[in-house]
Formats: structure tokens, sequence, C-alpha cells
């Protein structure tokens, strides 16, 4: 196994070869194994990564770091780090997780990464450890909205629709699939004012949701970049009602607001 050509992609050397083994062995090969250098290098990156969002985003709240912050460590993105590196190729797995295919597993992965930043904290210290989580996630940073990254897709769609003042979008369950152990949500998502009625699936009605909103947030970028801002700007008021729609002219009207909200619908109501 070239050790070397991992060590390259890290921008590491070791001085202790015995420390790469080790982060490198999950605990069903050996018993000298690497979840111990794991609870390390998870403090470390959180850490340095804490620093650099710290330091970038001089504007943003400790909410908002916060919320980088989990998005950055999270298993995923970790996982993404270690494919990059084609860690995989490196894994030391006992006989069973190589016929699963351990190697493959994004929670091996991501915890082999962050126990190779521990070993290389004890083989060189705190600013090469820093270095090294520096060179995986500057690039990342700066190809990424810090103001949308780590939300979910109901969460961009509510904020996208309030910001051009559009009601928020309704849900709703259209069918169920499959048996009650392994049932699969298909959910409507309506955004009545731009048009926007599309359909996701999911494991669960929240999964199902967060697919829906996914694609209606893609549909209503989409429908507002085609709408003519001049012709919008030009058009009588009552064509504008008319065109818009019952629902637009209820939401002016003041006598027509208790109705809707007894109603349950508030900002729901369609558009």
């Amino acid at each position: 196994m070239n050790h070397q050509l991992l060590q390259t992609r890290l921008g590491h050397t070791f001085q202790d070869a015995g420390l790469l083994q080790q982060a490198l062995t999950h605990r069903s090969h050996s018993s000298l194994h690497n979840e111990r250098l794991e609870f390390l290098g998870d403090s470390i990156l959180n850490c340095v990564v804490a620093s650099i969002l710290y330091e970038r985003y001089n504007t943003i709240d400790e909410g908002d770091l916060s919320r980088l912050r989990a998005n950055l460590v999270k298993q995923q993105s970790l996982y993404e780090i270690a494919q990059k590196l084609e860690l995989s190729q490196f894994l030391r797995l006992g006989e069973g997780e190589l016929k699963s295919g351990g190697f493959r597993r994004p929670s091996i992965l991501a915890d082999t990464l962050e126990a190779l930043l521990g070993a290389i904290f004890l083989d060189a210290g705190f600013d090469s450890a820093a270095r090294v989580i520096r060179a995986f996630y500057i690039p990342i940073l700066d190809t990424v909205d810090p103001q949308t990254l780590g939300k979910d897709a109901k969460t961009l769609l509510q904020e996208f629709l309030q910001g051009k003042k559009i009601s928020l979008p309704l849900y709703n369950v259209v069918a169920t699939h499959g048996a009650a152990h392994s049932q699969e949500f298909e959910i409507e998502c309506l955004v009545p004012k731009l048009g926007v009625q599309v359909y996701g699936r999911g494991g669960s009605r929240r999964a199902g949701e967060q697919a829906a909103a996914k694609l209606a947030l893609e549909a209503a970028e989409q429908a507002l970049q085609k709408a003519p801002a001049a012709a919008r700007k030009t058009k009588p008021r009552a064509a504008q009602l008319k065109l818009a729609g019952i629902a637009t002219v209820q939401s002016e009207t003041p006598a027509e607001k208790p109705v809707r909200a007894a109603a349950g619908e508030g900002k729901h109501a369609k558009q």
C-alpha cells in the first residue's frame, strides 16, 4: 500500500509511520484501531473550522456560525472530503467489513478522516493539523453561500418567498406507496401565485416535503426570472388583479382576512 500517495494528498508527511497506520485501522481489523484518534481529531476539526469561520465571516452572528460549522463537519461533508482523497483504498478493515463493502461506508470514511487529523496533531502539533484542515475547507468556502449553507430546502423556499412578499407554500400528501413498514410518501408543493405545482417523494412525510420544496424553489426561481419586469410595471392595477386571480383580490380585502384565519389558512391561503 502506497502511503506516500496519501501523505502527498494530505499535505503532511508523518514522522511516526505508526500513527498513520493506526489512523487507517478500523476496529474490525485489530485491537490497535483508530477510535481514540478519531475522538481527538473531531475536537481539533471543530476548533479549526470554528476559527476559519470566525475570521472569514465577521458580520455573521453566533447562531449562523454554529449552523455553518455543523454543516461543514457533519458526516456527509467529511465523507466527500475523504472521497476526494480516495481514502477508501488505504483503509485497514477486517474481513467482515471488507465483504460487506465497509470501504464505501460514509461513516467509516468520515471517522477515518477525523482519525487522520488526530494523528497529524500527535505527529507534528496543532499548527500542522490546522494547515491540513484549512487546505480542505478554504476551497469549499470559496464556492458556497454562507447564508444558505446548511439550511434545508423548506427553509430556503420559505425565505425566498418571504423575500418576494409571496405567501408561503402549501404541502399536501397526495399518496402513500408501499407496505406499512416501508412507506414512501408523495407530497405536492404548491406556490399558486407563481403557478408552481411540483411533487416530491420520501420515506417520511418530512422527507417528501423536503424533496418537493427543493423542486419548488427551483421552479419559483425560474418563474420569476421569466416574468418580464417591465410588463409588470406597465400593466394597469385592475389588469394585475385579474391576472393574479381571486385569492390575490381577497388578500387585499380586510373583511376577508378573519375568514381565512379562522379556516386555519393564514399565510398559507392559495394565491
